[in-house]
């Protein structure tokens, strides 16, 4: 049978492989029912099954698996510890991105519903007035043609389009490396950056953490949003300006709900965490309590296919990399 192993911070292993994924995994291949962010040094380990906390796999950590020939990973983004070691070596690369980017995709649309009823503003005006809103207070509210702009159309980027398609919803969407016949394929407009942002009631940001990404929303282009619109970010911090988008926020022009800030978590002192038109969320718009068991029989069913001479359906390629958070 072949060898595998774990290498995670051990507290993951029990979320993302709870005992009846466990018990399927082990009857595919030998693996030790526990965890540790180095792997130890095996010679007959053929599989290794990443996860948060996992060291980098530098040529020093693969020189103690010999026979390795591919890494499968109950997470995301392999950014942390895949290395070029590792491609120089063949050795085949998986991820459960594509189950994580589901409860991403279902915390935005959650978001994006809310933030046409502008629920923070709502919420701040009964608890302080004991109220319903009056009719000219409600007036550019609703869902029905909001129009949604999506930076990004990553995987998380799609599910959301996806997942938008039985509402009533006008979808634009800017990628650079999305063509306008692909975003038709898709049915929703393509617009520049600029565009999109200017055009959007409600944005919601899915593109990748690059040097070329970092503050793409910066004062210039928060300024373009509309009076009233919303800002989603379930991506990455460090993708918008978080100074500019504090006093852009700080002027109630507009809101945002934010899972992810720069830095994170942000100081204490920071104002977002006290301004009524923001809901701040840590980090917890991917996978987590019993979604986890999902990318933990991703990996199970990976591992199947890796078994049976298959491809792998979640393959990570090394070209990847270079677009991806």
């Amino acid at each position: 049978m072949t060898g595998a192993l774990f290498a995670m911070d051990p507290v993951h292993l029990p979320v993302l492989f709870p005992d009846p994924v466990l018990d399927r995994l082990s009857g595919l291949v030998r693996i030790p029912r526990a965890a540790e962010p180095v792997p130890r040094a095996s010679q007959d380990a053929e599989v290794l099954i990443t996860g948060w906390g996992c060291t980098p796999l530098t040529a020093d950590v693969l020189d103690r698996l010999p026979r390795l020939r591919a890494v499968l990973h109950a997470a995301g983004s392999v950014k942390s510890h895949i290395t070029p070691a590792c491609w120089e070596r063949g050795l085949l690369v998986s991820s459960a991105a594509a189950a994580n980017a589901l409860p991403v995709a279902e915390f935005t649309l959650g978001a994006i519903l809310l933030s046409g009823k502008d629920a923070l503003r709502m919420r701040a005006l009964y608890a302080a007035e004991h109220r319903s809103p009056t009719p000219g207070e409600t007036a550019r509210l609703g869902n029905h043609g909001r129009r949604v702009g999506i930076v990004g159309a990553s995987k998380i980027g799609r599910r959301v389009i996806e997942l938008l398609r039985p509402f009533d919803v006008e979808v634009a969407v800017y990628d650079p490396h999305l063509g306008p016949q692909d975003a038709a394929a898709l049915g929703v407009r393509h617009l520049g950056l600029d565009e999109l942002v200017a055009w959007s009631e409600v944005l919601s940001v899915h593109a990748p953490d690059l040097p070329e990404t970092r503050h793409m929303l910066d004062a210039r282009r928060l300024a373009l949003l509309p009076d009233g619109a919303a800002l989603i970010n379930t991506a990455r911090g460090a993708l918008v300006d978080t100074a500019a988008l504090t006093a852009e926020l700080s002027t109630g022009r507009i809101s945002a709900v934010l899972d992810v800030t720069d830095p994170e978590p942000l100081p204490a002192a920071s104002p977002l965490f006290r301004l009524p038109n923001v809901l701040l969320t840590p980090h917890i718009a991917g996978a987590l309590g019993n979604e986890l068991e999902r990318l933990g029989s991703v990996v199970v069913d990976e591992m199947e296919r890796l078994l049976s001479g298959e491809v792998l359906r979640h393959r990570v390629l090394r070209a990847d990399l270079a677009r991806i958070a």
